[in-house]
């Protein structure tokens, strides 16, 4: 991913409130997060050593529905 080009938005007293990142590596940020979230949520599933789908097809699944 490389090194974040952020940037702030602070307050009156210099407190960081917000944060500015370009689209891109947003993106690619959510992208991260789905992936950890694939990856607790089989975890979980497996954990309960029932009869699952392969984590690649539930994989694909979650991706064709969130397009």
């Amino acid at each position: 991913m490389g090194a974040l080009r952020e940037q702030y938005i602070e307050d009156d007293q210099g407190r960081r409130v917000a944060v500015i990142l370009p689209i891109a590596e947003y993106e690619m940020m959510l992208e991260k997060l789905e992936e950890l979230e694939d990856i607790r949520l089989y975890d979980k599933a497996k954990s309960k050593n029932e009869v699952a789908e392969s984590f690649e097809e539930y994989v694909a699944k979650r991706r064709k529905r969130n397009g």
